[in-house]
């Protein structure tokens, strides 16, 4: 009898979990690194000012810039660290499923699993769409095209994916099906 691992139990999960928590650590800690300088450059520009006289030209704009950045970099880290513990917990329950990727747009794709029959009007895939902000991560996805992925819900309408090879994962939420709906044909050839 076949026993099914959780996801989570993969090493490769786990390597790709590290890589997101790591990341997320990076934008952490540059938020908070960004919003101490701006604090330090605040001080220093204070003290220069009172020495000279005269206010240090844009060190205004640049305090408040390092401030607004460094508090939304730092927020982002905390949410995708937030989300690698959901992730870690929701994938210690879950398989892994794998299948094909197919791109069906700028963000969305599609999950065909494992014995998906395009031809048989009860198969549909999974459509998704990524919810990464970053174009880099995008395009890493999009190169996924027409290969083999594995998937996992990770919540209501929530899942991740990753690939041999890729060092993280990648968050999707179910796309809608768009309003022109299938009529139950498929495309014809010819």
């Amino acid at each position: 009898m076949d026993t099914v691992l959780p996801a989570a139990d993969d090493p490769h999960t786990r390597a790709a979990l590290e890589g997101y928590r790591a990341g997320a650590l990076r934008w952490l800690a540059g938020g908070v690194i960004a919003v101490v300088l701006a604090v330090l450059l605040g001080a220093v520009a204070i003290s220069l000012a009172e020495d000279r006289g005269r206010p240090v030209p844009l060190a205004g704009m640049v305090v408040v810039v390092l401030v607004v950045g460094g508090a939304g970099a730092a927020f982002a880290g905390l949410g995708a660290l937030a989300r690698a513990l959901r992730w870690r917990r929701a994938l210690g329950a879950v398989p892994w499923q794998r299948g094909l990727l197919r791109i069906a747009g700028p963000a969305i794709v599609a999950f065909e699993p494992e014995g998906y029959d395009e031809w048989d009007p009860t198969h549909e895939p999974v459509r998704l769409r990524l919810v990464s902000t970053s174009v880099w991560r995008t395009r890493q996805v999009q190169e996924l095209d027409g290969g083999e992925v594995r998937l996992a819900p990770v919540g209501t309408g929530q899942w991740v994916l990753t690939a041999e090879g890729l060092p993280t994962l990648y968050g999707a939420r179910s796309a809608r099906r768009s309003a022109r709906r299938d009529t139950g044909e498929r495309g014809s050839c010819g």
